[in-house]
């Protein structure tokens, strides 16, 4: 159950940069009747149609964007020098994967909480 409700609450931060409508009140406004069948708002056909969003950058499935993010990665690196200390390195997230660590309000900077 929990690892569903993070599902939702990612999908939901990261709407703008996914195959999802990220406008949850034009839909609703534009609705007759709350038990009427949702249709799909102009926002989401156009990120389907054009596989972009408004400013032009490509939309993502969940897993597809996942996969990226999986690229971020800590490193534990161990000089071949013996009298070199072994050091940390965090990869340097692409302007995707900062975009989407923004939305989803990630840190990652080492011994932040």
């Amino acid at each position: 159950m929990l690892a569903h409700y993070v599902e939702w609450h990612m999908i939901d931060r990261l709407a703008p940069m996914l195959f999802v409508d990220d406008d949850k009140a034009g839909p609703k406004a534009a609705r007759k009747s709350p038990v009427a069948p949702a249709q799909r708002w102009a926002g989401a056909k156009a990120k389907d149609r054009s596989k972009h969003d408004a400013e032009g950058r490509p939309v993502h499935s969940l897993a597809t964007l996942l996969a990226d993010l999986a690229t971020v990665c800590l490193n534990h690196v161990q000089p071949t020098d013996p009298v070199a200390p072994a050091f940390t390195k965090l990869t340097v997230p692409t302007p995707l994967q900062r975009r989407a660590l923004d939305l989803l309000g990630v840190s990652l900077r080492l011994g932040a909480a």
